[in-house]
Protein backbone atom coordinates (compact mmCIF):
# COMPACT_ATOMS: atom_id res chain seq x y z
CA UNK A 1 0.00 0.00 0.00
CA UNK A 2 1.43 3.54 -0.90
CA UNK A 3 1.67 5.86 1.35
CA UNK A 4 1.06 9.71 1.19
CA UNK A 5 1.90 12.79 3.14
CA UNK A 6 0.54 16.08 3.05
CA UNK A 7 2.62 19.04 2.70
CA UNK A 8 2.62 22.41 1.50
CA UNK A 9 5.41 24.81 -0.11
CA UNK A 10 5.60 27.87 -1.72
CA UNK A 11 5.95 28.06 -5.42
CA UNK A 12 9.84 29.85 -6.10
CA UNK A 13 8.62 31.50 -8.87
CA UNK A 14 5.20 33.12 -8.61
CA UNK A 15 5.05 33.03 -4.68
CA UNK A 16 1.47 30.92 -4.33
CA UNK A 17 1.00 28.04 -1.82
CA UNK A 18 1.21 25.00 -2.99
CA UNK A 19 -0.18 21.19 -1.73
CA UNK A 20 2.17 18.16 -2.69
CA UNK A 21 1.30 14.75 -2.25
CA UNK A 22 4.55 12.72 -0.77
CA UNK A 23 5.21 9.43 -1.27
CA UNK A 24 6.63 8.14 1.76
CA UNK A 25 6.82 4.39 0.97
CA UNK A 26 10.10 5.17 -1.05
CA UNK A 27 13.35 6.41 0.24
CA UNK A 28 14.81 9.94 -0.57
CA UNK A 29 13.10 11.43 -3.46
CA UNK A 30 14.11 14.43 -5.63
CA UNK A 31 11.55 15.10 -8.55
CA UNK A 32 10.22 17.89 -10.99
CA UNK A 33 6.65 18.93 -10.48
CA UNK A 34 5.16 21.93 -12.08
CA UNK A 35 3.49 24.54 -10.30
CA UNK A 36 -0.51 24.48 -10.29
CA UNK A 37 -0.79 28.60 -10.50
CA UNK A 38 2.24 29.19 -13.08
CA UNK A 39 2.94 25.68 -14.68
CA UNK A 40 7.15 26.50 -14.19
CA UNK A 41 8.83 23.47 -13.20
CA UNK A 42 9.57 23.13 -9.42
CA UNK A 43 12.60 21.04 -8.26
CA UNK A 44 10.97 19.27 -5.19
CA UNK A 45 13.76 17.46 -3.18
CA UNK A 46 12.84 15.61 0.33
CA UNK A 47 14.55 12.96 2.79
CA UNK A 48 13.13 10.31 4.92
CA UNK A 49 13.58 10.27 8.50
CA UNK A 50 13.99 6.59 10.35
CA UNK A 51 10.41 6.77 11.09
CA UNK A 52 9.44 7.19 7.68
CA UNK A 53 8.17 10.41 7.41
CA UNK A 54 9.36 13.02 4.81
CA UNK A 55 12.06 16.23 6.48
CA UNK A 56 14.26 18.74 4.54
CA UNK A 57 12.01 19.08 2.26
CA UNK A 58 13.04 21.63 -0.38
CA UNK A 59 11.42 23.50 -3.54
CA UNK A 60 13.64 25.22 -6.17
CA UNK A 61 13.40 26.83 -9.14
CA UNK A 62 14.82 25.07 -12.14
CA UNK A 63 17.28 27.45 -12.91
CA UNK A 64 19.20 26.90 -9.26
Amino acid sequence: MQELEEARITCPYCAEMLVLLLDCSADDQAYFEDCQVCCRPIHISYAMDSEGMPVDLVARRDDE
